[in-house]
């Protein structure tokens, strides 16, 4: 399956299942994201949302909500 058959399958899924889905992935990617651009400090901020997602997923949106409405902030300033 394609990550992009997978990720289309995640949508269907609530939204609480989605921030789970989205925090096991996370969690399981964590001891491998040693990425030299983010500080110790914003690593800690990416988990504290993340943490703050899991408590509150009625707080949340889909993710192509968020896109939709950068494109229209970016196109707007342009």
């Amino acid at each position: 399956m394609s990550a992009a058959e997978l990720f289309k399958q995640v949508q269907r899924l609530p939204l609480a299942e989605r921030v789970q889905f989205a925090n096991q992935l996370w969690e399981n990617i964590s001891d491998e994201r040693h990425d030299p651009d983010l500080t110790k400090e914003q690593m800690a901020e990416l988990d504290r949302r993340a943490e703050r997602a899991l408590a509150h997923p009625e707080k949340c949106r889909p993710l192509d909500e968020a896109i939709a409405d950068i494109e229209a902030r970016f196109r707007a300033a342009q």
